[in-house]
């Protein structure tokens, strides 16, 4: 579920480092820069980029669509071809048999097989259609937070990398206690930084 879903889990990020003066012109050139390029017509295994929260086949941004007030909303789209282990492994073998029948030979040589599974994996991976993953994020610029639509351990690695890469900022994921202490008041701080664990029995 994502941001205009009716329900969602997320997980909070703190957003490290300064933003640059003209951060909409700058925001502008990053999220074209590193926007998702589609792989569909091509053999590439992997690509991942920036796309529009209401249409994942929007990846040119008309009006600067990721802008909402001060806040920077966009989905980050990860399409991958993959090719089953075990299918690879059938098909493998097939054209292993095929080409020892073929010579009548007993067993191929090292070399020769792992050329067979390069070429095998390239023939399924021509055949195989990328399977797309989107995940949405909704970055407050004036409390300098970011809402991350996705619990996925693998999603959010690929959100900090990607980040990282688009906008020279990093993320740091906020446990509870972090949160709170974002969210508090100074007394509240005090209070929280008093806290000790306590074991129930």
């Amino acid at each position: 579920m994502g941001l205009l879903a009716r329900s969602a889990s997320f997980v909070r990020y703190a957003v490290e480092g300064d933003l640059p003066p003209n951060f909409w012109e700058f925001a502008a050139e990053r999220i074209v820069l590193n926007s998702f390029r589609d792989i569909d017509e091509s053999y590439e295994e992997r690509s991942v980029g920036w796309v529009s929260v209401l249409n994942m086949f929007d990846s040119e941004f008309a009006y600067a669509s990721y802008a909402a007030a001060d806040h920077v909303v966009l989905s980050l789209r990860l399409d991958e071809r993959r090719v089953s282990p075990k299918v690879l492994n059938k098909f493998c073998l097939k054209e292993e048999e095929r080409l020892k029948k073929a010579r009548q030979i007993p067993k191929l040589a090292r070399a020769h097989r792992v050329e067979i599974k390069e070429s095998v994996k390239l023939m399924l991976m021509k055949k195989a259609a990328p399977t797309p993953a989107v995940y949405d994020l909704c970055w407050n610029l004036a409390e300098g937070t970011l809402l991350f639509f996705s619990t996925s351990q693998k999603a959010q690695e690929l959100l900090e990398e990607f980040f990282k890469q688009t906008f020279d900022l990093s993320l740091m994921l906020q446990v509870p206690y972090l949160t709170a202490e974002h969210l508090l008041d100074a007394p509240g701080r005090e209070a929280l930084a008093d806290i000790t664990p306590a074991i129930f029995i």
